[in-house]
């Protein structure tokens, strides 16, 4: 099948060829030749960019940037079986800074060897176009587009451009605080029909979807940090303009719950943030939690931070105690007064510090938060619906609020470290 055959004397080809298994490179042959066949291509010997880009769902100049770089940049209209497999040996079997190299040259759509902040500009909003079908129409995408721009980097610099330029190193600080675009930018050549999920968000017909916080670009934005699996759907549990700015209200609605929630807030400085619970809410007299839990930015900038692993003042929930050691209240990291994210128990003040936890900074424009709005969703992994959850139910008070059991952990509480 003309250059389609494993007997190929380019040594790239068959050092790629050397990454998959036969079943592979069979399975690759079949997909060349059906999109060759597509491609009218005389004795079936190329795939042209319009059938590529179709396959693989891209289109635009991010689609046509893909075809050019799996097509070795020869500018001939033409993608071969040796540039597939080529191509897909770096991509899927590379090592990690082979991917990420090959990631970062795809965000340079005008191919002059840069990447810009225009380029990046227009990678972002094709990649929503992709992802959500035009859903909020342009203008929220363009929001979108800010938001994510707003934590890039571009520390470099070239006299033939009248604008930074973002560094490969740039690029993986980026991509740390934004995970959802490693995860979309490392998926696209897997045929159309690949997973770049949106969790589906579930909300009580009585608040409508115009009055929640979290807008689907930023449940993409936040489920980059997650497993697939947490990705199927995500129920809204809390929301203070229709529940009240009540914290017992908030824990009522939420005590049923066993799994995973989302923390978010809109403070009245209109900066949009929150965290990501791994375990479920219960009245501790310590941090708790995994080290899976994660602070998050939504507006005016997206930002995730992972922990660090400095230590393990994680998830922090106090109710009712009279200690001023043990404050009441939900928060993350940092330490006792001191948090990355805290919301007092009167849920009409809170707090954000920058915590080595988290490695985050300060969320919002100051230290003091002023709740606006607050919304807590459950995220239901895939297979675990909410009826599922509800038989979870934990039965008794006594199972539910261990404060005797985590009373013992507390000897040198107040002086934890940030």
């Amino acid at each position: 099948m003309g250059n389609s055959n494993s007997s190929s004397s380019d040594p790239h080809f068959a050092s790629a060829s050397r990454a998959f298994t036969q079943k592979e490179l069979e399975d690759l042959k079949s997909l060349f030749v059906s999109l060759s066949a597509q491609s009218n291509a005389d004795s079936s010997q190329y795939v042209s960019p319009s059938v590529f880009k179709a396959c693989f769902g891209i289109d635009g100049r991010l689609g046509d940037r893909l075809f050019d770089l799996v097509s070795q940049k020869r500018n001939d209209q033409r993608l071969t079986f040796e540039d597939l497999v080529i191509a897909k040996g770096i991509y899927e079997k590379g090592t990690n800074v082979e991917i990420e190299e090959f990631i970062y040259q795809l965000l340079d759509v005008t191919a002059d060897g840069f990447v810009s902040r225009s380029d990046v500009e227009v990678a972002l909003s094709e990649m929503l176009v992709h992802i959500f079908s035009h859903e909020h129409g342009s203008n929220f995408h363009q929001h979108a587009v800010n938001i994510f721009l707003e934590s890039a980097k571009f520390s470099g610099k070239e006299e033939s451009l009248a604008e930074s330029i973002m560094s490969f190193d740039d690029f993986k600080l980026w991509c740390s605080l934004i995970p959802s675009i490693k995860k979309y930018l490392g998926s696209l050549l897997i045929p159309s029909g690949s997973d770049f999920q949106v969790p589906d968000l579930v909300i009580p017909e009585s608040i409508g979807n115009q009055s929640v916080l979290l807008q689907k670009e930023y449940a993409w934005h936040i489920g980059g940090a997650l497993n697939q699996h947490d990705l199927e759907e995500w129920r809204l549990l809390y929301h203070s303009s229709f529940h009240g700015l009540s914290f017992n209200t908030f824990f009522g609605n939420i005590s049923n719950y066993e799994g995973p929630t989302l923390l978010i807030v809109k403070d009245k400085e209109g900066y949009i943030y929150g965290g990501y619970a791994s375990q479920a809410w219960e009245k501790h007299a310590d941090f708790y939690g995994d080290m899976k839990s994660f602070l998050f930015q939504l507006y005016p900038k997206a930002s995730i931070y992972r922990p660090t692993g400095a230590n393990k003042n994680l998830q922090w929930c106090g109710v009712n105690f009279s200690s001023e050691d043990i404050p009441n209240g939900i928060g993350f990291g940092g330490r006792p007064n001191h948090f990355g994210f805290f919301i007092s128990a009167s849920f009409d003040q809170g707090h954000t510090f920058a915590c080595t936890t988290f490695g985050s900074p300060s969320l919002s424009r100051s230290t003091r938060i002023n709740p606006e709005v607050i919304e807590c969703w459950a995220i239901v992994p895939k297979g675990n619906h909410q009826e599922k959850q509800e038989a979870a139910i934990k039965g008794t008070v006594l199972e539910r609020f261990k404060e005797d059991r985590h009373m013992l952990n507390m000897v040198g509480l107040a002086n934890s470290s940030e």
